[in-house]
C-alpha cells in the first residue's frame, strides 16, 4: 500500500511504483497498464490521484493515452546517473539517450562574488574560477543546464581548448591527466529564473531539480564544482548505490 503519512504525495508514490514496474518489465512497451479504477482499488486511493500519477508519466514520455482504449507503456524511463564518474555527456550516451550539448557563451575566467549571500557555500567564493555553461538537449528539448567551475591552477590552459561537444570528464582525464578521487552531491528543488529558465525553455519560477556537485582531485578538494538544473519532466536522474558510492 501507499503511505499517506509520507511527505511524498500519493500520486508521486504511485508514479514511482508504476515506473519501477515498467523498469522491471511487468508492463512491457506497448502493453496497457491497469485502468484507473483498478489502480484506485488496488492502492486504496481516489481516481483523481491515479490520474495525477499517470499524467506525470505521460509528461515524462513513459505512458501514452489512447482514447477509448486506455493508457499504454510508451517506453522505458530515461535515466541519467547523477554522479557518473565518466561525466554527464557520457552518462547520457551510456543510457542510450541521444543528446546534444550546447555551450552557452564563451568559456571564461570568472570572479565569484564574495558578497552575494546566495554564494556563501560556493567553494570559489571570493576567487577566480574557469566557468563553463552548457545546456544538454534530448529530442524533447532542453533537459539539463550545467554551470561548472574549475580550479585555474589545476586546469591551466582550459581557455585555449575547444569544448564544443566534448565531455569535460574525458577532457580532464586525457588532457590534464587527472581524475577525481571522490566527491559529494547535494539535492534540492528550486526555481528557474532569468537566463536559467530561458535555457531550459521554462517559464519564470518553474520548479527544477538542482544538484550541487563537488569533485575532489589529488591537488585540491572541490577543484571542480558544478550546479546542475534538471527538468525532471524530460529526464529522470538516478544515483547507483553501493559500497563505493
Amino acid at each position: 500500500m501507499l503511505n499517506p503519512a509520507s511527505p511524498m504525495p500519493l500520486y508521486q508514490q504511485l508514479a514511482d511504483r508504476l515506473t519501477a514496474a515498467i523498469r522491471a518489465g511487468d508492463y512491457p512497451v506497448g502493453e496497457r497498464i491497469p485502468s484507473e479504477h483498478t489502480l484506485a482499488e488496488r492502492y486504496r486511493i481516489g481516481r483523481p490521484t491515479v490520474r495525477q500519477a499517470t499524467e506525470l508519466l505521460v509528461r515524462r514520455g513513459m505512458l501514452a493515452r489512447r482514447r477509448g482504449s486506455g493508457t499504454f507503456v510508451l517506453g522505458q524511463p530515461r535515466e541519467l546517473d547523477s554522479f557518473s564518474s565518466t561525466g554527464t555527456l557520457a552518462s547520457f550516451r551510456d543510457h542510450g539517450v541521444p543528446v546534444e550539448a550546447q555551450l552557452l557563451g564563451e568559456v571564461c575566467a570568472l570572479d565569484v562574488s564574495d558578497s552575494d549571500p546566495a554564494l556563501v557555500d560556493h567553494p570559489f567564493r571570493g576567487r577566480t574560477a574557469y566557468f563553463v555553461r552548457r545546456v544538454s538537449r534530448t529530442d524533447e528539448g532542453a533537459a539539463l543546464l550545467e554551470e561548472t567551475y574549475l580550479e585555474p591552477e589545476i586546469f591551466s590552459g582550459l581557455l585555449e581548448l575547444d569544448l564544443r561537444g566534448r565531455s569535460l570528464a574525458t577532457l580532464v582525464r586525457e588532457h590534464f591527466r587527472t581524475e577525481p578521487t571522490g566527491g559529494r552531491q547535494q539535492f534540492r528543488v528550486t526555481t528557474a529564473d532569468g537566463e536559467r529558465a530561458r535555457a531550459l525553455e521554462l517559464g519564470e519560477g518553474s520548479p527544477v531539480l538542482q544538484i550541487r556537485r563537488h569533485l575532489h582531485f589529488p591537488r585540491g578538494d572541490s577543484a571542480i564544482y558544478a550546479e546542475l538544473f534538471c527538468r525532471t519532466d524530460r529526464l529522470m536522474l538516478s544515483q547507483p548505490l553501493g559500497p563505493n558510492r
